[in-house]
């Protein structure tokens, strides 16, 4: 009878974190992120990425974000654009600097669907750093602080990834506190 109770509290005890871990449809921005969606049509529900999807707009690479993929994308949060120089988003947003919008929006992207697993394979790998190449040619780096992620852009810049493994149907977003220069 004892070995039955503990199987029972056992299988509960699964269950629950099975429920707890499991999310599939994880909030990023007060919205659900759907794994059935593409990357677009999730970070446009998102009220913590409107800056994102602007851009995204202006630079032209919605139709992009929402081809087959597979993406990986740190997707930086309105505070991460917050933190920015002072009119350096109004100038990206510009017609004339859709150029350098585009490289810096791609800057964030890399080829492939990278989980947390994968990066922090390649994390280890590499003797607790490991090298990303962008979609835009550049290159950013991951290792773990503590139990967060941290990336280092070509200019020195860190943003850490506050929300890991949000599913896409072409992809994986991981969402980013800084926006990553090139």
């Amino acid at each position: 009878m004892k070995r039955f109770i503990l199987s029972v509290i056992a299988l509960a005890a699964l269950a629950f974190t099975t429920q707890v871990y499991a999310q599939k449809n994880p909030m990023v921005g007060g919205a659900a992120m759907y794994a059935s969606k593409d990357i677009v049509d999730n970070a446009v529900n998102s009220k913590d990425h409107t800056t994102l999807v602007a851009a995204v707009k202006a630079a032209g690479l919605v139709s992009t974000l929402k081809g087959e993929g597979p993406f990986t994308v740190f997707a930086p949060t309105n505070a991460a654009f917050d933190k920015l120089p002072a009119g350096t988003v109004a100038t990206l947003l510009k017609p004339e600097s859709k150029d350098m919008l585009v490289k810096v929006l791609t800057y964030h992207v890399v080829a492939g669907k990278m989980d947390s697993k994968t990066i922090a394979a390649a994390i280890k790998k590499g003797k607790g750093k490991a090298e990303l190449t962008t979609v835009s040619g550049g290159k950013l780096w991951a290792w773990m602080k503590g139990d967060k992620m941290v990336l280092k852009d070509q200019k020195g810049g860190l943003s850490t990834v506050t929300i890991a493994d949000v599913m896409q149907k072409n992809g994986v977003i991981h969402v980013v506190d800084t926006v990553l220069m090139p």
